[in-house]
């Protein structure tokens, strides 16, 4: 490599390309280095080392760098998108759209910034708006592959009824992208299609045998169907694909995430034997032994353990939790939230153990007043008849989804608030409004308190969905297993279709409960709230509380029928964490 410094940032521009040429890399980006230092104002060079940053995976430099080439030529549409996809591979997409907004009027005439600025706001969950811009970009340049598929995606999670054509006409840009073909199976199921959805998955996985969504998709068609060996493809793909452990990941969790522990902890014993330097699947037959109850096994793993992962002190933890040691599981949440104070589901755990030890933080973390509450929607006249309407056509076409709490029933797909009918913008609004009421009921900020140290920051919904249980074919009835939200603040259940078998005081047929542990620790606390579910009512409480139904219904019929909406509450983007 020529160390001479250049005398020009058109020369260094020069080297930096023929050192890249080379496959210098290193040598190309030192160059760029120096030459921004003796050129700090050139806008060309600055968005050339921001290239070069990219290439390298150096985000964090690229943003510098590109910030820099805007800051000098402001007027320069094509910096900005280069800063806004730097800022959108560091996940700083509110950043991004920050980059892109000075620039609107050039970005409605360039495919590539329309595009961009979709990518980020459907990130921020804001799909109306990424819909347009991809609408934007499509109309400039009809046939550019990323605005195809992300347009694509937009309609599947939107529910628009044209979303198979929309994933066709992706395809014949791209029509070797495996990704686009499970979205086409996906909108195929939604649109009832169940059978091209199937057809579609298992040429993805004969052809891609360790591409897991695919994989995962396909579990779920045959849970649908009844299939009791519903995770029979990742056995397939592992033997197909032995060397990839990631199938062995992926078939443990979809297993236990509908409660077959044994079977899951049998998965990572064989993986574990097949893959002896991957450290993780001791740790998930440890997790799953213990969820099974098989409390010695996993006490011997445990014990052999140098795994240091946060992921490890969680669920030692909850395995000692399980075997009543509050004490010890409370010195391994402590090491679970050092990189991660906040972390929701290392402070559930601790509710509980403060609960098992009589120490009165128990109290301050989820007994104060105001933080469970059972509110009436803030609804206008004829909303939840028209929701309710809506609602059953989505969960005509809906299944019992995979890895959730559900058991029984269905669950409407996707992000409920994301879609377009108008009554769900409506009912969404009329959420918005009551949230706003269960804040201003709450304590005062608390800086130590995982869910007060928010309660004056901007919120938003995340995820959003439905779902409706009849009370079971098979006589056991439909129910929600204890869970946690671990990406939300606030967790809830809206009410709005309530049978009469709910309001009985002895019964207490779907009523939920707040605060009770989940069944695989073993523990007899009783749960700290239940509650009746009444029509038009939202419950809010704390994501750092377990939450479950207890059993609804003993038969399917439609006078049985028990419907809700739920979301999880998160900070907007720019709040304060």
């Amino acid at each position: 490599m020529n160390t001479k410094p250049a005398s020009s940032a058109a020369e260094a521009l020069v080297k930096m390309r023929m050192a890249l040429h080379s496959g210098d890399m290193a040598g190309a980006r030192a160059l760029a280095e120096t030459a921004r230092r003796a050129f700090p104002d050139d806008a060309p060079l600055a968005d050339a080392a921001g290239d070069l940053a990219m290439k390298a995976g150096d985000a964090t430099a690229a943003d510098a760098h590109f910030a820099a080439a805007c800051a000098a030529a402001p007027a320069v549409n094509d910096y900005a998108v280069n800063h806004a996809i730097a800022l959108q591979q560091l996940g700083r997409h509110d950043r991004a759209i920050a980059a892109l907004a000075r620039y609107e009027a050039a970005g409605r005439r360039d495919a590539r910034h329309a595009s961009v600025r979709a990518m980020s706001e459907r990130a921020l969950g804001r799909p109306a708006e990424a819909a347009s811009w991809y609408d934007i970009a499509l109309g400039i340049e009809p046939n550019r592959p990323r605005a195809l598929h992300g347009r694509a995606r937009l309609a599947l999670e939107r529910g628009e009824t044209d979303a198979v054509q929309k994933f066709n006409r992706a395809l014949a840009a791209s029509p070797g992208d495996p990704e686009l073909w499970l979205g086409k199976a996906q909108a195929l199921e939604v649109a009832g299609d169940v059978g091209g959805a199937r057809a579609i998955a298992e040429q993805i996985i004969g052809q891609l045998p360790g591409f897991l969504a695919a994989l995962t998709f396909l579990s779920g068609l045959r849970l649908a169907a009844g299939e009791a060996d519903f995770t029979a493809p990742f056995r397939t793909a592992a033997q197909r694909m032995p060397q990839d452990a990631a199938i062995a990941a992926t078939h443990i969790e979809t297993l236990a995430g509908l409660d077959f522990a044994a079977e899951a902890a049998e998965v990572a014993a064989e993986a574990r034997r097949r893959f002896p330097g991957e450290a993780h699947f001791a740790l998930l037959e440890a997790i799953h032994a213990g969820s099974a109850g098989d409390f010695n096994r996993a006490e011997a793993i445990f014990a052999s353990l140098t795994d240091e992962r946060p992921l490890r002190f969680l669920h030692e933890a909850r395995h000692r939790l399980r075997v009543r040691d509050p004490a010890a599981a409370e010195r391994l949440l402590g090491r679970a939230l050092e990189p991660d104070p906040w972390d929701i589901s290392a402070w559930a755990l601790r509710g509980i153990a403060w609960r098992l030890a009589d120490d009165p933080r128990a109290e301050w973390l989820h007994g104060q007043p105001g933080l469970v509450q059972l509110r009436p929607l803030e609804a206008d006249g004829g909303l939840l008849d028209d929701a309710i309407a809506e609602l059953r056509k989505l969960h005509a076409a809906s299944s019992m989804p995979l890895g959730q709490s559900l058991r029984g029933g269905t669950q409407t797909r996707g992000i409920l608030f994301h879609r377009t009918e108008p009554v769900l913008a409506r009912l969404h609004d009329a959420i918005r409004a009551t949230l706003e009421s269960y804040r201003s009921a709450l304590s005062p900020q608390d800086d130590a308190h995982p869910l007060l140290r928010h309660r004056d920051a901007a919120w938003q919904l995340l995820g959003s969905w439905s779902v409706r249980l009849t009370g079971g074919d098979d006589g056991a009835g439909d129910y929600h297993t204890a869970h946690i939200h671990p990406q939300g603040i606030v967790s809830s259940a809206l009410y709005l279709v309530v049978p009469d078998a709910a309001r009985d005081e002895d019964a207490r047929n779907g009523w939920l409960e707040i605060g009770r542990p989940p069944p695989d620790l073993g523990l007899d606390l009783a749960p700290l709230r239940v509650i009746a579910p009444q029509e038009a009512h939202l419950a809010l409480f704390p994501s750092t509380l377990y939450h479950g139904t207890t059993r609804f219904g003993a038969a399917g019929s439609a006078a049985a029928e028990r419907m809700t909406v739920a979301f999880d509450v998160v900070t907007a983007p720019g709040a304060r964490t």
